[in-house]
């Protein structure tokens, strides 16, 4: 395998923080089959920031996620919660400050209606059914989902129940959010209303997040940092500006670049120019062709 470096600095310009609140410390997971999940992997959460664990299917992003509060614990290493070490005492506690919004939203959807649904958490955090209810409100129109509050969840599209995931997870005000491919399988109305989403949940309401994905055009477009995951390690980390024009490594993470990149590369090539910026968003991209004109 190719070495590649992982940046020291892991707050990029696209914003973040340097206060730490997700520690994981050379940490595998062994399934009761013998199966590894991953192994010797370290991983940091910052705050005020949305980072990317991109890579291809099977290469553990989704175990990754499920250490972050507590669903799974390390066969070796360590997970520490804003401070605190992830064991069997303090795991019970850690969905309240750590919320994951699963691929499959049926998995996270189970009360009779919307509202319900949304309610769920912040009654299991001792709110009265007042509060909760106030709350749940709150939650669902922040997401856009307020007319779905009577509806029944089983009844609902794919990403009209990704919202409402979305909205129960918020109702409980957790400091990270954690989303397993949080587009895929969605119509491009509804992707799109869960990317801009996402980007307000960190810009509104300072919530750091964890996206766990192979879309490295989602990534590309809203994430601050990217962690490249292949065979249940981090092979690679930075801001994408410095991972997606990497070719070696993408190949060898089984990965495509963004689209962004590849037209732009493409354009540099055609015209027979070196490389004269990286962008990696639309906007950027425009600004790179404008003065390469």
């Amino acid at each position: 395998m190719i070495e590649h470096k992982i940046s020291e600095s892991l707050v990029c310009n696209k914003g973040g923080g340097q206060h730490e609140l997700i520690h994981v410390d050379c940490v595998s997971h062994v399934y009761p089959d013998g199966s590894r999940g991953i192994h010797n992997l370290c991983f940091r959460v910052m705050e005020h920031e949305i980072v990317a664990i991109c890579g291809s299917n099977g290469s553990g992003k989704s175990t990754l996620l499920e250490h972050l509060n507590g669903l799974l614990l390390p066969s070796e290493g360590s997970v520490s919660v804003l401070g605190k070490n992830v064991d069997n005492r303090t795991k019970k506690e850690l969905w309240r400050e750590v919320g994951i919004v699963f691929q499959r939203s049926d998995d996270q959807l189970f009360a009779p209606t919307v509202l319900d649904d949304v309610m769920f958490g912040p009654l299991n955090m001792g709110m009265t059914i007042e509060d909760a209810k106030q709350v749940a409100l709150e939650s669902l129109k922040a997401v856009g989902a307020e007319e779905l509050i009577n509806k029944m969840p089983n009844y609902l599209s794919g990403g009209q129940k990704r919202l409402v995931s979305l909205a129960g997870i918020l109702s409980m005000k957790p400091k990270i959010m954690a989303l397993d491919e949080p587009t895929s399988d969605l119509d491009p109305g509804h992707a799109g209303m869960i990317e801009n989403m996402i980007s307000e949940l960190k810009n509104k309401y300072n919530i750091s997040i964890v996206i766990a994905t192979h879309d490295l055009d989602l990534a590309a477009r809203i994430a601050n940092r990217i962690c490249i995951v292949k065979n249940g390690s981090i092979i690679a980390e930075g801001c994408p500006s410095e991972i997606f024009y990497d070719a070696e490594l993408l190949a060898e993470a089984g990965l495509r670049k963004p689209k962004i990149v590849q037209i732009y590369e493409e354009f540099c090539k055609r015209k027979g120019t070196e490389l004269g910026g990286r962008p990696v968003t639309i906007e950027e991209l425009i600004r790179s062709l404008l003065l390469a004109s």
